[in-house]
């Protein structure tokens, strides 16, 4: 069998466990004799495994009273109409730290007046800007939190004035997180939670309908808290996956045991894209570096030799270590379930390299 280290940044990576329960649901689901995508979406046995994927998802992110956690299709960049058609009656406040927060931003023009707080665009988004302030008289402050195609990441709940809201489609379930300072958290599931084809909102109720526009039913959250998630047919499998994904983060001992893994392995990446003399890092304040997206680049005497890199690490099994076409160089993604071993291999497969070449 064909050795692939999977550094995809999404799709991506998911744990064995869940995969092998996606392959047993297929042939027979629950017992019920069908597979997980042919049974009703209104049986009691479909019913258990939606109720226990919102009972994870409380206990793992310790969700306080009044939030709801809906099951959606449409991907995370279907939230970005979605929160300002629910919560955008003048303005809105957008820090924007890279391409899907910009794209963010300008959806929410549609519905009215949008302050970017801060921005670090004139630097292809090497950096998150510090030193901003967000307007009190904004209905909501839109943060991204992790920046999937540039490699930078906030790693800490922020205390704010106004409603909070966030987008983690590329961090989700990576660290603990203080859901309490947030009014409404977003993010698609393929990065560490799941397959692509649903989107997770965590959402507390008492920001809802407030806004003065009317709500076509589809885009207003209060539908979907009243119906379950399942006001249409729900993406059945990929919350099925969820599911699965859910309860092996569980089964290793949760968000502070898959937080110290993702440190660990983060640390040993930048540590050699640091020490190795044909490689650096893209993003130089450490702090700001994402632990989910390591972005790197050919030090500049060796970059006409990036394609040889990437022929030579493909050859070794390295997958999906092509940077953005929007940046070029190279971006390894070491999701939760992507392997210590991966990033060592990675890690060989650079210093081989080196050796060979520098």
């Amino acid at each position: 069998m064909k050795i692939a280290h999977n550094f995809n940044a999404g799709p991506c990576v998911l744990p064995k466990p869940a995969m092998q329960a996606g392959i047993e649901a297929l042939k027979d689901f629950a017992g019920t004799g069908m597979g997980v995508i042919e049974v009703s979406h209104r049986s009691k046995e479909w019913q258990n495994i939606m109720d226990e994927t919102v009972a994870l998802w409380k206990e793992l992110y310790n969700i306080p009273e009044g939030y709801h956690v809906l099951f959606l299709g449409g991907g995370a960049s279907t939230q970005f109409l979605y929160v300002p058609f629910n919560l955008l009656n003048k303005k809105a406040a957008y820090l924007e730290t890279g391409g899907w927060a910009s794209k963010a931003a300008k959806e929410a023009k549609y519905f009215g007046e949008v302050e970017i707080v801060a921005s670090s665009k004139e630097t292809t988004y090497n950096y998150i800007p510090k030193g901003w302030k967000v307007p009190t008289d904004a209905d909501y402050f839109h943060i991204t939190t992790n920046n999937t195609l540039y490699g930078t990441e906030i790693k800490e709940d922020m205390d704010c004035p106004i409603t909070l809201v966030a987008d983690m489609s590329s961090d989700f379930m990576s660290r603990p997180v203080d859901v309490s300072k947030y009014g409404l958290i977003y993010g698609g599931a393929q990065k560490n939670v799941g397959p692509a084809g649903v989107t997770v909102v965590i959402v507390r109720e008492d920001i809802l309908g407030k806004v003065e526009r009317p709500l076509p039913t589809m885009v207003d959250y209060r539908t979907h808290i009243k119906d379950g998630s399942m006001f249409n047919t729900p993406p059945v499998f990929p919350i099925f996956i969820m599911h699965e994904t859910l309860k092996w983060i569980k089964s290793v001992g949760g968000l502070k045991v898959i937080e110290k893994m993702n440190i660990e392995k983060s640390d040993m990446l930048y540590n050699e894209i640091d020490s190795n003399p044909m490689f650096k890092g893209t993003i130089i304040d450490k702090a700001d570096r994402s632990r989910m997206n390591v972005c790197f680049v050919m030090e500049d005497k060796y970059k006409d030799k990036e394609a040889d890199f990437l022929e030579f690490a493909k050859a070794a099994g390295m997958v999906g270590i092509k940077g953005h076409r929007s940046t070029g160089g190279f971006r390894a993604s070491i999701y939760n379930a992507c392997p210590k071993e991966s990033v060592q291999a990675l890690i060989n497969c650079m210093q081989e390299y080196a050796k060979k070449n520098a």
